[in-house]
């Protein structure tokens, strides 16, 4: 039988999270992804045209099984509506990738409470309740992988996204901390940090600002977390846990 893994934050086909979902697809993974159109379209970059389904149909078609659910993280019952829909439509999950997320421009200057709430519910709230409930209902027998998304809060300030910083910070410290209890079900739990990668965000101002800062001549594209990931999520990395892994590539601060 297929491991089942559910991808946060998957409802672009060039971004991060339908890189991943595709790349344990092609390792036999059935695949739960979750996205959220609202806050795509409030983005430079846009929801996509049928981005879900167009994600649902190419996962498919590499033989997995394949669910998906639009949801809003900011509303109190969505991480244990998502496990419940999990469950009732593929069964009980063995993989758990934390990557939706949610940033605006937050500077001291334009700080606000209900911003903060926002950043808060969705990049550290959720991802919480999920994992725990996730570790709840994982088989021990399972092999339960549990992977965070960061962005190098730890390695350099952001005093621009000072809302995001603080709450993906506090993932890191999640992940470091609940890896001690969830190894006695067997289960890992680990961060990556891609680094700035192209996924629809940078313009090509930015995208030449950046170049010069990675000594390997290119930006960082999804493939390539969606790859650390896999290993990750893999039986052969049993023996990684409560670390925070930065693959940049090199990037230079």
């Amino acid at each position: 039988m297929n491991r089942i893994a559910v991808v946060t934050g998957a409802s672009r086909l060039g971004g991060i999270g339908a890189s991943i979902c595709l790349k344990l697809a092609d390792q036999g993974c059935d695949i739960f992804f979750t996205g959220y159109r609202e806050y795509d379209n409030s983005m430079p970059w846009g929801a996509e045209e049928e981005g879900f389904e167009r994600l649902k149909t190419a996962i498919v078609e590499k033989g997995v099984r394949c669910e998906w659910e639009e949801i809003d993280f900011m509303k109190e019952e969505a991480p244990e509506q998502v496990l419940n829909s999990v469950i009732n439509k593929l069964g009980k999950p063995a993989i758990l990738v934390n990557n939706a997320a949610y940033s605006t421009e937050t500077s001291i200057g334009k700080f606000s409470g209900r911003e903060l709430d926002r950043h808060y519910f969705v990049n550290l709230r959720a991802p919480s309740l999920l994992t725990a409930e996730f570790i709840r209902v994982v088989d021990e027998d399972a092999g339960g992988r549990v992977v965070f998304l960061t962005s190098g809060q730890s390695l350099g300030a952001m005093p621009d996204e000072l809302a995001y910083a603080m709450t993906k910070s506090g993932a890191e410290a999640l992940v470091r901390s609940t890896a001690v209890h969830a190894a006695r079900k067997g289960v890992t739990i680990n961060a990556v940090n891609p680094g700035p990668t192209q996924t629809g965000w940078m313009t090509e101002t930015i995208q030449k600002e950046l170049i010069s800062q990675f000594p390997m001549g290119r930006l960082g594209v999804p493939e390539d977390t969606a790859n650390l990931i896999a290993f990750l999520v893999s039986p052969e990395a049993q023996w990684i846990t409560g670390q925070i892994i930065h693959s940049e590539g090199g990037f230079i601060r």
